[in-house]
């Protein structure tokens, strides 16, 4: 068994090249609230690139659902963690290392970081071995770190370690201080006087008394005299410290790179672990969706949106779950309603599955079926930028035409209240053009519209409405359920408008 990533089964299935930079879709699905979030506190890590390219291989997502599965096995996961934090404290010694001027002292902290590395090496393989792990992951490296472990590079390292320390720590000496001179010299077994001078001198204390005594300095920094101290014993124990001089210098590339690249792609299942944990003490489910990349027939039960759920948590407010499905020739989702009902709340929501989903991640929910997009485009309102010289209804023309003209039969399309700056007229010519040719191109997506004649334009199409409190229509409920659209969301958004609402009306008259 070969084990070449923790993220990716195969060589082929990797990152060509890792980049910092968003999807475009991020910031509409609120993705990068979410990433945020995930990877808060793990920025040593740089995980970000691992959440900015989805896969495309159904096989490589089953893999990571394979090892997150193990994680939640939380003696496996505290394992995990336990080495996580040993190689973080490794970092540690070697940027303090570097950070120090005298020789001596870089070499030992080295040393220590060295040591550590070994042992925590020596105990992922006990761990690991005590654990009844399944992932293909989990079981190609624990052979490998297995193997590494019983190799002659790494059991040579491990040895040559211990002897050192433990020839460091013969190392014992005297300090003669006179005036501003210092000697230093080997310790000869002297006698410490220290305990018969204070119970000689106990018998005169009387009552509270100054302490003469001298703190020193427990801080990781040297100075000058002690530096030169340090010079003198190596002459003391010439073969010990030239052992160390040898040990730093053909030892400097001692981390084996795999454990080091396992260490930080870990972080990524860790991470999304404990961000899930805070949902789930709240009642909130996850769960591991199915996945195709030829059906169609996409649902998912309780969902919900995690940058909003992760608010309102916060806030100690309770979290709205949504339902939905499609299927046999079903594909668009046309959800109507009035404001503020949770429209585009449930429009992120179908994104935010499907892309958690794609990078081989439990998504919010019962139960899912979702499926694995080639490529996912969203366009919502954006303000007018004056920079290039068009008005809002030229900006979603041009925009929506790129997008058609890019997205395939594959693609998953998010499109939010477009063409709201014309006439309602216009807004339905252009709005029934674009649904013909989003129908043609047979992708999946939701349109969140006050158009609701969208939702009648062929089998293609399934209605969702936001609902009110019927009792109170001000009133949202958040949920958005199957049902024809009712006429009103056009009426009511113009009537919210220009302030023409029951409310409204009522706090005029008033007034």
């Amino acid at each position: 068994m070969i084990f070449y990533s923790i993220l990716f089964e195969r060589t082929e299935d990797t990152i060509k090249e890792e980049t910092l930079e968003a999807p475009v879709f991020f910031v509409d699905l609120n993705l990068d609230q979410v990433i945020d979030a995930v990877t808060t506190g793990r920025q040593e890590y740089n995980l970000k690139p691992f959440f900015y390219t989805s896969l495309k291989d159904i096989n490589a997502v089953k893999y990571r659902h394979e090892i997150m599965q193990d994680l939640e096995n939380i003696i496996l996961f505290e394992h995990i963690n336990s080495f996580a934090q040993n190689m973080r404290a490794m970092r540690e010694h070697l940027a303090q290392a570097d950070k120090f001027y005298y020789k001596y002292q870089k070499e030992r902290w080295f040393l220590d970081a060295v040591e550590i590395y070994c042992d925590t090496v020596h105990c992922l393989v006990h761990d690991l071995s005590l654990v009844d792990v399944k992932s293909r992951g989990f079981l190609a490296f624990r052979e490998y770190v297995t193997n590494y472990a019983e190799s002659q590079r790494f059991t040579s390292l491990l040895a040559e370690t211990k002897q050192l320390q433990a020839d460091l720590s013969t190392v014992k000496y005297c300090l003669l201080i006179k005036g501003d001179s210092i000697k230093v010299r080997k310790y000869a077994s002297e006698s410490d006087y220290s305990a018969e001078v204070e119970e000689t001198f106990e018998k005169f204390k009387q009552g509270a008394v100054k302490d003469y005594r001298v703190n020193f300095s427990t801080g990781p920094d040297m100075n000058h005299v002690e530096a030169k101290v340090l010079d003198f014993v190596a002459q003391l124990y010439p073969d010990i410290f030239l052992h160390l001089d040898n040990y730093c210098a053909k030892n400097g590339n001692y981390l084996d790179e795999t454990i080091a690249v396992f260490d930080r792609e870990i972080q990524f299942y860790l991470a999304y672990l404990e961000y899930a944990a805070l949902f789930k003490r709240t009642g909130l489910q996850f769960c591991y969706p199915h996945i195709s990349n030829t059906c169609k027939e996409v649902y998912d039960h309780e969902g919900y949106d995690l940058a909003l759920a992760q608010k309102l948590v916060s806030e100690n407010s309770s979290v709205v779950c949504n339902d939905f499905y499609l299927k046999d020739q079903e594909r668009i989702f046309v959800v109507s309603g009035p404001n503020q009902g949770g429209k585009t709340t449930f429009a992120r929501t179908f994104g935010q599955l499907h892309y958690l989903a794609s990078i081989g991640y439990p998504v919010p929910g019962r139960e899912a079926q979702l499926f694995l997009f080639d490529r996912l485009f969203t366009h919502f309102e954006r303000e007018e930028n004056i920079k290039n010289l068009r008005g809002k209804l030229q900006d979603d023309l041009v925009r929506i035409h790129s997008i058609l003209d890019q997205a395939t039969s594959n693609s998953i399309l998010i499109m939010n209240e477009i063409f709201t700056s014309t006439t309602l007229q216009d807004a339905i010519f252009l709005s029934e053009k674009v649904m013909e040719k989003v129908i043609e191109l047979d992708v999946l997506g939701v349109w969140v519209t006050f158009i609701d004649e969208l939702a009648s334009c062929g089998e293609q199409t399934v209605s969702m409405v936001s609902t009110i409190v019927p009792e109170n229509p001000t009133l949202r409920t958040y949920k958005i359920i199957r049902r024809p659209a009712d006429g009103l969301a056009y009426a009511m958004s113009i009537a919210e408008k220009y302030r023409l609402t029951y409310d409204c009306l009522k706090e005029r008259v008033k007034s």
